[in-house]
């Protein structure tokens, strides 16, 4: 899957959290988010005046884009999961400092289960 099939099928599943996603899906769609924030903080900065010193300061563009790619980034990840056999619910491992989250990376990093799984269909397939 290419980076503009990533992210159209990931905008396209906005919120739906069933089935799996490929490695390559997650991936591109994960680059693109970033691209997106950085490129909406980059916009606050130089055409909003937004100054990460002044603490009231509210860089509102990049709040928008987070918020609106929030949900699709979650339900990418949580069918990534999916994809290696195990529940959504591991996403909580965000949540436990420094080791979660180097444990749910290496399970976004590992290849999915070939052919079906509890989950659905191998999406490479």
């Amino acid at each position: 899957m290419g980076f503009g099939e990533a992210i159209q099928t990931c905008l396209a599943k906005y919120a739906t959290f069933r089935g799996r996603a490929s490695r390559s899906e997650y991936w591109w769609f994960y680059l693109f988010f970033l691209l997106v924030l950085t490129a909406t903080a980059v916009v606050d900065m130089a055409l909003l005046g937004y100054d990460p010193a002044n603490p009231s300061a509210v860089p509102w563009l990049s709040v928008v884009g987070l918020l609106a790619l929030f949900l699709p980034s979650l339900a990418a990840a949580i069918r990534r999961l999916h994809d290696t056999d195990k529940s959504g619910w591991w996403y909580l491992l965000t949540f436990v400092p420094v080791v979660g989250g180097i444990v749910l990376l290496i399970f976004l990093l590992l290849r999915g289960t070939a052919g079906s799984n509890r989950f659905g269909p191998d999406p490479l397939a």
